[in-house]
């Protein structure tokens, strides 16, 4: 029974997250092996949400997302008079 109920599980779960993603999403990630290059982008992705309203963006981020060759769908964009300092 328990296994059941796993697999049932599993398989709500994964037609989920089929839905959740579109096309454009599923194609990014399959170019890449990972969800996020690092965590500090799992971190920024995190904090700034897709829309890019009220973006929180420091110097540091910036550096990261060049040295790690970030990737992603919803870029997060900023003039220079919004990045924070670190």
């Amino acid at each position: 029974m328990r296994s059941r109920i796993t697999g049932a599980t599993f398989a709500v779960s994964l037609l989920f997250l089929a839905a959740a993603c579109s096309s454009q999403d599923g194609k990014v990630w399959m170019e890449h092996n990972t969800h996020f290059a690092s965590g500090e982008h799992a971190f920024f992705s995190l904090k700034n949400n897709k829309n890019g309203s009220n973006p929180k963006v420091t110097r540091l981020d910036i550096e990261d997302s060049r040295n790690q060759n970030w990737w992603g769908i919803y870029p997060i964009t900023v003039n220079q008079s919004q990045i924070l300092q670190n």
